[in-house]
């Protein structure tokens, strides 16, 4: 059943055919729903995920009211990195932020995969470095950049990897997101709104300009594009 489905995602689609067939048996095909919370952090790492057309969020916490987005998680990668480091609880929050599909396996079975298999172990390393170029980049932009930009830069990640021009946010979902006042976000959306790069209307947001986008978003986009197509060469 995952024959072809698994070819949606880059890492697995990375892997020889005869690499694989081992992992096949495992993996096992999910519907994730938005808001879907998979792992706390301080719990254990149940499952990993291996998302084909959602987007997973982590978040680091700061409270029980406040949290931000450090790092996202498409059809590039993998959630549940700490495992392959041998660290067996999540040091994040990692929320479905935009529902899909995805083939996920007990990290128990993952382990005893991961430890035998070189192709799997290679394509992971090399999303491990890309990951953790992206979760950086975004520290960086978080403190530096401003509101309009940011968006832009976030609106342009979630499109690279769901693979679509409609997303469904709110604009207190993108204040949690981006670390913002709800405000903030608004004004933010209004000024893309007003140059035509997108269109929103009750929780849905269309990017109606990729290039547009591209040129009001901050330079950390591209940074992180480019390491994260190295990472599949």
């Amino acid at each position: 059943m995952t024959s072809n489905v698994h070819k949606a995602n880059r890492v697995l689609a990375s892997i020889p055919a005869k690499d694989y067939t081992r992992l096949q048996a495992a993996l096992e095909p999910i519907e994730l729903t938005f808001g879907r919370v998979l792992y706390l952090p301080g719990k254990a790492i149940k499952y990993v995920y291996f998302p084909t057309n959602c987007l997973i969020s982590l978040l680091t916490t700061v409270d029980k009211q406040r949290s931000l987005e450090v790092g996202m998680v498409g059809n590039e990668g993998m959630a549940g990195i700490p495992f392959i480091l041998g660290i067996r609880v999540s040091n994040v929050r990692a929320i479905v932020r935009a529902e899909g599909n995805a083939l996920r396996m007990a990290s128990a079975l993952f382990r005893i995969e991961f430890d035998r298999n070189a192709a799997l172990q290679d394509a992971l390393f090399r999303y491990t470095y890309a990951l953790m170029a992206q979760i950086s980049q975004t520290a960086a932009c978080n403190r530096f950049h401003h509101a309009e930009a940011r968006l832009a830069r976030w609106l342009l990640m979630t499109r690279d990897r769901v693979g679509s021009d409609v997303l469904l946010v709110t604009h207190q979902f993108l204040a949690h997101m981006l670390g913002l006042r709800r405000e903030g976000v608004t004004e933010a959306a209004a000024a893309l709104k007003q140059r035509k790069l997108i269109n929103y209307s009750r929780g849905n947001l269309k990017i109606l300009n990729v290039r547009g986008l591209q040129k009001a978003s901050c330079i950390c986009y591209q940074p992180v594009k480019t390491v994260s197509n190295r990472a599949q060469d």
